[in-house]
């Protein structure tokens, strides 16, 4: 039984390239005059559907010859011998992505059969009886003159949207003036999100721009939203999303989207370059503060007020360095030098970005800056409490190197932390810089990766650290401890783990024989052993100190 002609909703499909396909939803082709007396005798559930082009069956093979979204016209002549595969045409056509099948019976075939109509049905692809006395030319004719005054149309309003979006970037608008007038135009709201989902820009209602930050994952969809990536550069830097609650999104609103994606690019790629800009300029004046090439102290404290630094109180400097390799690296996977080189950067501008977070929340005029294989933050910090070792865990400094070490954490990667002594003026940044490297640098070699070591910490090492030659430090552990000082043989470097045990136990044989899972008389020979190796350190205590610092200095090896 045929049912009157629904025009349906209008429809947003996108083509197998990924870009909207411009054209007429089935139901609107059923509006058109030359088509009034047609009869939608099945599929209604494809009215939406959009056609594009048009064809005309007239040979059994029509398969090998079809488009996506056609309108496939027939008489019926291919089809009279063959009425009980007509069902497996309709399922052939729908696979590939024929819109809808158009048959003007009676002269060739009589009537459908009741499985095709029952096929179309399930598959919500439309069958359509043509009546008697319309021609496939005027057809053609009318519905391609639709299709492309429907192209033309949405062509001129993209255009139009795209000259005034682009007006408004001119103007020295930004991310926000972009939102508003997307969503003034499609009257729905709008957002620009970031790689992180975290909103930009938004207009429309504020429970609408919230609920869009979980839509910015998917994929455009019909109806109640729509997404775009914002893409530059070959890079993501995220997504522009329209929502409607209401389903009023229609078939052009996505070209309008895409227009506003690419000039979203461009807003964002020239906040990138000012930034980067701005970041390199603040980054090298910091640099010279800390080399104390910057001037007097009067000069580096107004510079440093125009970037929103405070540097005329009491600071300390925190640096901070990536550690090694990525958590769960394969380190028998290889890799190429560029993509390792992508990968730290990539890893030391998330570090920044965690550091810069974190420091902003607790000190807005704290100084902050990226280097090349480390990040320096200039901190306020009162004599004696932030930043000393033996004040409050919770103070300001320590609670921004816990809050960076969370910001960061989801990278797979982990860094060292070096705090500074607190300074009173800027004259003393170099030298607070100083031991702030030199802190991170020790801490990770004493307490492994993900160290946060503050310069009065570090005990002998910081003593060890102030020697600026590090061939005489070398000098003395080889002169002290002798064919020791090397890691090529396994059984010295087992020795001197005997011999580092024994000094850290005050050499109590029977504590060290513990340790190290030995029986005594075993670890009696080894001091024996030790002993005629390196002289008679169990009586001489100035050996013993001579060989401690030896061993520290082997611990300190790289810095």
């Amino acid at each position: 039984m045929s049912t009157p002609v629904d025009q349906g909703p209008p429809a947003l499909r996108l083509a197998s390239t990924g870009t909207l396909t411009y054209g007429l939803p089935v139901g609107e082709v059923l509006g058109v005059s030359t088509l009034k007396g047609a009869r939608l005798i099945a599929g209604r559930s494809g009215l939406g559907r959009v056609v594009q082009r048009l064809n005309v069956m007239e040979v059994p093979d029509i398969l090998s010859w079809v488009k996506p979204n056609e309108l496939l016209l027939t008489t019926g002549y291919p089809l009279r011998n063959t009425p009980q595969s007509l069902d497996n045409l309709v399922a052939d056509l729908d696979e590939r992505g024929l819109a809808a099948l158009a048959i003007k019976l009676g002269r060739y075939l009589d009537t459908l059969p009741a499985e095709m109509i029952e096929q179309a049905d399930r598959r919500g692809f439309p069958l359509i009886l043509l009546p008697d006395d319309v021609g496939f030319d005027d057809i053609l004719n009318q519905v391609l003159t639709d299709i492309l005054n429907r192209q033309a149309a949405v062509l001129a309003r993209t255009e139009e949207v795209h000259r005034a979006l682009v007006q408004i970037v001119l103007c020295g608008g930004g991310l926000q003036e972009v939102v508003d007038e997307v969503a003034a135009l499609l009257q729905v709201a709008v957002v620009a999100l970031d790689g992180e989902q975290r909103v930009l820009a938004g207009a429309g209602p504020e429970e609408q721009v919230q609920a869009m930050r979980t839509l910015g994952r998917g994929s455009p969809q019909e109806g109640d939203h729509l997404v775009v990536p914002v893409v530059a550069g070959g890079f993501d830097h995220g997504r522009i999303v329209a929502y409607s609650p209401n389903g009023t999104l229609r078939e052009t609103d996505l070209g309008i989207l895409e227009r506003a994606a690419t000039v979203a690019a461009l807003v964002v790629t020239k906040q990138q370059a000012v930034a980067a800009v701005e970041s390199k300029y603040r980054a090298d004046f910091l640099r010279d503060i800390l080399a104390g090439r910057a001037g007097g102290d009067d000069r580096v404290v107004a510079h440093c007020a125009g970037f929103g630094w405070d540097l005329n109180r009491p600071v300390a400097v925190l640096v901070a360095e990536l550690d090694g390799r990525p958590r769960g690296a394969d380190p028998e996977r290889p890799r190429g030098a560029e993509a390792r080189g992508a990968e730290e950067r990539s890893a030391q501008e998330r570090l920044a970005a965690a550091w810069t977070a974190a420091v902003r929340r607790h000190d807005r005029g704290a100084a902050v800056a990226s280097f090349a294989h480390e990040v320096v933050a200039v901190v306020g910090a009162d004599p004696g409490d932030p930043a000393d070792p033996a004040g409050p865990s919770n103070g300001p400094v320590q609670a921004m190197v816990k809050e960076a070490a969370a910001g960061f954490a989801e990278y797979r990667r982990t860094f060292s932390t070096g705090i500074s002594r607190t300074v009173v003026s800027p004259a003393g940044l170099p030298e607070a810089y100083e031991q702030a490297v030199k802190a991170v640098r020790v801490g990770r070699q004493l307490h492994g990766d993900g160290a946060r070591a503050h310069f009065d910490q570090l005990g002998v090492y910081r003593l060890l650290s102030l020697v600026s030659d590090p061939a005489e430090l070398h000098a003395f552990v080889r002169e002290t401890l002798g064919d020791l000082a090397g890691d090529g043989e396994p059984e010295l470097v087992d020795l001197r783990r005997t011999l580092q045990v024994l000094l850290e136990t005050n050499l109590n044989v029977a504590e060290t024989a513990r340790r190290l899972h030995f029986h005594y008389n075993t670890l009696r020979y080894r001091i024996g052993k030790l002993e005629r190796m390196l002289g008679p350190f169990t009586e001489d205590a100035h050996l013993r100190l001579n060989l401690t610092l030896a061993l520290h200095v082997l611990r300190m090896r790289g810095i």
